[in-house]
């Protein structure tokens, strides 16, 4: 009797165990046939994983991805994902159910959906914007794939697995930290679970455009670069650029790896710019496909300690932003986040902002471009990484990729940061050093750099020391002087940088409760972090070099590690806008600074 059940789960395993095809992440999701899965998703709480693991009473209905339903009245089968609650997907799952506010672990997702065959052999990817943090997907019953990471999107083939009508998609989202993990288990920020961004079911052609890059060439800042390559490796497809303001016409034919590349002049090119955020529509044709998209043109480089944009020297005036909704908290999941928290940053007076510690929704950095907003973009290579892990490695080197992958098309981002506030170590040196090469590799029109943390200080003397000098374009430190350092030491403070590279303060601040007023050495008040910002910009002024800053950072956000009673109450309170977006007062030292630079 043992063997046959071991026999039955064996069969039940396989079948389940049936994949789906990975696909490479697709460029431009959003200008192809697509159809959205948004909305409301029924799931199921499943604090020690039954629905994977417990087979215990009937093997062939295994797992709650198989949706099974009672056959018999006496069928056992304990979970039904149509009487089950609702969520909105995208969303997290911490802001919309009270009992889940801080939970980690797993909940399971399903949705129905119609489909039907296509009579031109047209192929269906499944396509999730990001899924924190391990994501397991099946579609009817079978496994369609597995994605490890928080913020960067996926894609699957689920042609094989669909039938012609009603179909279920179910997954398994698990946000649980581990040490192996990037980030790892310990970070200064929610960790919201969920289906957080959109999900798509993408329509293509049997051959289809995967990716393209269009930009200046760095080489030759007049001429114009265009690559793409196709899903398959196939010879002697013809694809047209087309860029109709500026009348050109491009026809290219695909190699045996199935990519194609062509370099031409640029005349009379607008180039974009913070203030002249000027983006070209854009053509790419295959076969009966035509990609649509809007891109800028313009060159970014380093020349000693200044940073040029467009070969003129430009000022960063930047805020520190996470991916959190204006208005309390939850991950930001809509167009109309994006424009909120980009409004905020434009009325402080910025041309730049650091999107931290992990990669944005992609239409944070799409409105960013239309806007003429400036980013930063990094990868949650966060304080203390596994550095000898090689799968802890290549997951980090895995998200830099994608993130990559994602945004090399769109102009105003400016850096690839590989991480922040890590400690020195031999093993992190060679960590990071790889991940810098790799960012280069993928992508030489862009800067690299990393938020460092300040090693070395004697009395008032700060020398920033770090081996990852080399691999980086433009130095970047935190500092917390006045706050994580005694107070009103900033005006006594000297910096020491050894480097011919441009330097940006990508942290600075200090905490502040809303509406909580009192003298200018209390903590928590307004007139506090007020002071702290007065004397750390007087003190930034001094520092040979400066091309920018991001202070810590534009709103309050949740934190579980901030846990002061009727101050913090799991917010950390260094923004400039209330978690209500409410500006203090040290928003207007900010903003009147910038006013000069």
């Amino acid at each position: 009797m043992k063997k046959g059940i071991i026999a039955l789960l064996t069969i039940c395993l396989a079948a389940a165990n049936a994949t789906a095809a990975q696909v490479p992440q697709l460029a431009n999701v959003q200008a192809r046939n697509i159809t959205s899965l948004n909305g409301e998703w029924n799931y199921i709480i499943d604090v020690q994983e039954e629905g994977y693991y417990d087979y215990r009473m009937n093997p062939t209905a295994w797992g709650f991805f198989r949706n099974a339903k009672p056959q018999r009245p006496e069928d056992l089968i304990e979970y039904d994902f149509d009487k089950a609650a609702v969520m909105n997907i995208p969303g997290d799952w911490n802001t919309q159910n009270e009992q889940l506010f801080f939970y980690e672990g797993t909940v399971w997702f399903k949705r129905t959906f119609e489909w039907h065959h296509k009579a031109d052999d047209h192929r269906t990817i499944l396509y999730f914007g990001a899924v924190n943090y391990e994501a397991r997907v099946w579609v009817n019953g079978r496994n369609a794939g597995y994605h490890v990471g928080g913020f960067t999107p996926f894609n699957m083939d689920i042609t094989d697995l669909l039938t012609d009508g009603d179909n279920f998609v179910i997954v398994k989202v698990d946000n649980k930290r581990k040490a192996e993990n990037v980030p790892t288990q310990i970070f200064d920020w929610w960790n919201y679970g969920g289906i957080t961004r959109d999900v798509l079911l993408i329509d293509v052609a049997p051959v289809y455009i995967e990716n393209y890059k269009l930009c200046l060439d760095k080489s030759a800042p007049d001429q114009i670069s265009f690559n793409v390559n196709l899903n398959e490796k196939l010879a002697g497809q013809q694809i047209t650029l087309s860029i109709p303001e500026l009348k050109i016409t491009k026809k290219l034919v695909t190699d045996d790896n199935g990519t194609a590349q062509v370099q031409f002049k640029a005349r009379k090119l607008q180039l974009w710019s913070p203030d002249n955020p000027k983006l070209y529509d854009v053509e790419i044709t295959l076969a009966d496909e035509t990609l649509n998209d809007r891109i800028g043109f313009r060159t970014i480089e380093t020349k000693g300690k200044q940073l040029l944009l467009n070969g003129k020297p430009i000022f960063l005036k930047g805020i520190s932003i996470h991916d959190e909704k204006p208005n309390g908290g939850g991950r930001t999941n809509s167009v109309d986040d994006a424009r909120t928290l980009l409004s905020w940053a434009r009325e402080l007076g910025c041309n730049y902002v650091r999107l931290a510690h992990y990669p944005h929704n992609e239409y944070m950095v799409r409105e960013a471009e239309k806007m003429g907003i400036l980013v930063w973009s990094e990868i949650p290579v966060y304080w203390t990484i596994t550095w000898t892990n090689p799968d802890t490695y290549a997951n980090a080197e895995r998200q830099l990729t994608d993130m990559i992958r994602r945004d090399q098309n769109r102009a105003n981002v400016l850096i690839w940061s590989v991480a922040n506030e890590t400690p020195h170590s031999p093993e992190r040196d060679k960590f990071l050093s790889s991940l810098a090469k790799t960012a280069r590799s993928l992508d030489d029109t862009r800067l690299i750099s990393m938020a460092m943390e300040v090693t070395s200080a004697s009395n008032y003397k700060n020398r920033l020391q770090d081996n990852m000098n080399e691999y980086v374009d433009v130095i970047s430190f935190n500092q917390y002087i006045g706050w994580y350092r005694d107070v009103n030491d900033a005006p006594k403070m000297e910096w020491e940088i050894p480097y011919d590279k441009p330097v940006i303060v990508s942290e600075f601040g200090g905490g502040a409760r809303y509406g909580l007023h009192g003298d200018k050495n209390e903590r928590w008040t307004e007139e506090f972090q007020e002071n702290l910002y007065i004397e750390n910009l007087a003190m930034l002024d001094k520092i040979e070099g400066l091309v920018g800053t991001t202070p810590w950072i534009m709103k309050d956000f949740r934190s579980p590690r901030r846990v002061l009673d009727g101050i913090q109450d799991y917010y950390n309170r260094k923004g400039l806008y209330s978690d209500k977006g409410e500006k203090k007062k040290a928003f207007y030292i900010l903003q009147s600074w910038y006013s000069t630079k």
